[in-house]
């Protein structure tokens, strides 16, 4: 029986999606469970767990790195270290949020998804925020149970098939309202699904507990239903007749005047969005409405506004791993991402010497087409003291490609597998140990000194990290 031939109950809908649609995240959720419930169960079963599955493992990582999740600071490049530095449980909700994440994005229906997938992220990190504004701690449990609160309605855009597209299209034609337009074409409303999803895959209590809870209740299931309430609100503007009278709410609950908590629930929304692009949502975190757009998102005049708070935290995050003598590869990773998300470089490249020394390769690379350009970027070793691959391999000359530097020889092979007339390398490593190079682009824009300083900042703590590694642990 097709979805598109007959209308699926309740039951028939959660087993089509947990048997069907996505039985490998059931079989994952199954494993990391199991570990959970088994106060016997060791850090080493729950990192081999994680490890089988490669993308998970990137991403776990990531986010174990990042400030939002890492309020230590401490670098982490392993998946034992994350749960060392983070903790048993905290690392199993990660994991278990990424394999949701990737399971769902970039199917069905999507604009639904993404807006689905944008306010549960938005919704996770104002539950977490005003929890630990009432002191509740949970942190962490608290943000997954509110990311994990919609899977029905994310599951249902993106596998509803037919029924999905009725769903859509009866919203899109009518004004019905969203619940009365599910239950007309579902027979049920997907708040049901959800809450379904949720006990048959364990997706943890406060998740079932906050759906069963009195909206005038207290305690962290009343701070997930205000930050799903505040997320869907704050889509019609902060200043809509919705969207104040929430704000009041929230001010209401945490007793302190909105005047002073305003600004922080705005800025957590940038946040939220910061989050949702490290799970790989992109698409939805574009959706999570600002008051103005991200400083690394910004234009002026066509330069790059580099946003420095971020800046600092990946610098700190760097400092810190190179101290620990972490992994060049994650270290590599890292740069890349700060210079990506926190300079506002367009195009970023790690290129690395081969063992021989005779060709330069790319290796790392992020940003728009950057896996192709790294694909491209091979460079036999010349020696030629004009080049200016050759000059930051063999000399540690860092060059901005600019008009006056396209006026001199030394840049062609560059500009022909770049093919962008402004562009920066920067080389990594140290006299005696030089392993390669950063390139960065800004999409054709100008790279003005402000950013390429940044650049040579990020690239020099590379450097350090390659010094560090091979000195011996004191």
């Amino acid at each position: 029986m097709s979805v598109s031939e007959y209308p699926l109950d309740l039951a028939a809908w959660i087993e089509r999606i947990r048997g069907r649609e996505m039985p490998v995240f059931g079989r994952t959720v199954e494993s990391l469970r199991t570990l959970i419930a088994d106060d016997r169960a060791s850090a080493s079963a729950l990192a081999k767990v994680i490890l089988m599955d490669p993308p998970m493992t990137t991403k776990v990582l990531r986010l174990a790195n990042s400030a939002f999740f890492n309020h230590a600071h401490q670098g982490i490049s392993t998946v034992s270290r994350a749960i060392v530095v983070l903790g048993f449980d905290p690392v199993v909700e990660l994991a278990l949020s990424v394999a949701l994440i990737d399971a769902l994005l970039n199917q069905g229906i999507r604009g639904r998804l993404h807006a689905e997938m944008a306010r549960s992220f938005h919704a996770a990190v104002q539950a977490r925020w005003i929890s630990r504004k009432r002191g509740e701690g949970a942190g962490e449990e608290i943000f997954i149970a509110a990311l994990l609160g919609r899977v029905g309605e994310m599951a249902f855009w993106c596998f509803g098939g037919e029924q999905a597209h009725r769903l859509d299209r009866c919203l899109s034609e009518t004004d019905v309202r969203e619940e009365e337009a599910q239950q007309r074409v579902l027979g049920f409303p997907l708040r049901q699904l959800s809450y379904g999803l949720i006990k048959e895959w364990r997706l943890g209590a406060l998740a079932a507990a906050a759906m069963e809870m009195d909206p005038r209740g207290r305690g962290p299931g009343r701070s997930i239903l205000l930050a799903h309430r505040l997320a869907r609100l704050a889509d019609g503007g902060w200043d809509s007749p919705g969207g104040r009278q929430c704000l009041h709410e929230v001010a209401d609950y945490l007793d302190q005047p909105l005047t002073a908590l305003r600004a922080e629930i705005i800025a957590n929304a940038g946040e939220a969005a910061r989050v949702a692009r490290e799970f790989g949502a992109t698409e939805a975190a574009g959706l999570i409405p600002q008051v103005a757009p991200e400083p690394e998102e910004t234009m002026i005049q066509g330069t790059v506004v580099p946003d420095v708070r971020l800046q600092m935290r990946v610098l700190h995050d760097l400092a810190e791993m190179s101290l620990a003598r972490a992994n060049i590869a994650d270290v590599l990773q890292l740069v890349v991402e700060g210079l990506y998300r926190a300079v506002g470089c367009r195009r970023v490249v790690v290129a690395l010497l081969t063992e021989d020394r005779q060709s330069l390769v790319g290796r790392v690379a992020l940003g728009a087409d950057a896996d192709a350009l790294a694909a491209r970027f091979v460079f036999p070793m010349e020696g030629e003291p004009d080049d200016v691959l050759d000059a930051a391999i063999d000399s540690g000359e860092a060059a901005l490609i600019n008009a006056d530097r396209l006026a001199r020889p030394g840049a062609e092979r560059l500009l022909r597998v770049a093919a962008c007339p402004e562009c920066g390398v920067v080389p990594i490593g140290t006299t005696t140990r030089r392993i390669g190079l950063l390139y960065v682009d800004c999409g054709g824009k100008h790279l003005d000194q402000e950013c390429w300083d940044a650049v040579r900042h990020f690239a020099l703590q590379a450097s350090l990290a390659v010094a560090l590694s091979a000195t011996p642990r004191p």
